[in-house]
């Protein structure tokens, strides 16, 4: 069986400036800077044949390469308690639709799975016990955080695996996105996404 989800890589040089944001909470397990990822769809556990299918569904996706920027800091949170900590994604109807023909290609073949609305975001830390109050310092302090903008030019299919310290992730796949403009997405592409605030949680 392989675990396996479809993502963006993040840059080495941008993995490092996360990870210097990965300090100041308590009770947490903090994202090594190799792990650091955008998911555009999780597809958990699937035997060989599936991974094939799954294989020949991203390499038939036609879409451009984009530009994309992180932007802010916040927090997935339930009944007080903070699941994770992340960085944010500044709006793209580029990555909307990217990541809108990863879901269409793939829920033929894994089902829809997550029914959450897509929230693009890269976790910097996941918890169990961290509190709302806990966090919100944290969140303050970095809130202002943004980088330069960094290239797509290709979607990854990572395969989990659970190694020393927890579980890392491997390309398993890389499929190269065309070379064009996204300058003609329609911007209320968008609003199909929701952005939450710094204490917000996706529907």
């Amino acid at each position: 069986m392989h675990r396996l989800f479809a993502g963006i890589a993040i840059p080495g040089d941008l993995s490092e400036q996360l990870s210097h944001l990965s300090s100041g909470l308590p009770d947490v397990r903090w994202v090594a800077p190799e792990n650091m990822h955008i998911t555009l769809k999780f597809l958990g556990e699937v035997d060989t044949g599936t991974a094939e299918d799954i294989d020949d569904a991203l390499a038939a996706i036609d879409a451009p390469a984009f530009e994309l920027r992180l932007t802010g800091v916040g927090c997935f949170q339930s009944r007080n308690k903070v699941r994770s900590v992340w960085a944010g994604v500044e709006a793209s109807p580029a990555l909307l639709h990217v990541q809108g023909k990863v879901e269409q290609s793939l829920s033929r073949i894994v089902g829809n799975g997550e029914r959450r609305k897509f929230t693009p975001h890269v976790t910097l830390a996941r918890s169990r016990r961290l509190t709302t109050e806990e966090v919100r310092p944290y969140l303050e302090q970095h809130g202002g955080f943004h980088a330069e903008p960094f290239q797509v030019e290709e979607i990854i299919l990572f395969q989990s695996r659970l190694g020393h310290g927890g579980s890392h992730y491997e390309q398993a796949g890389v499929y190269p996105l065309a070379y064009g403009s996204a300058a003609d997405f329609d911007e209320g592409l968008f609003d199909g996404a929701e952005m939450t605030d710094l204490y917000g949680q996706p529907a």
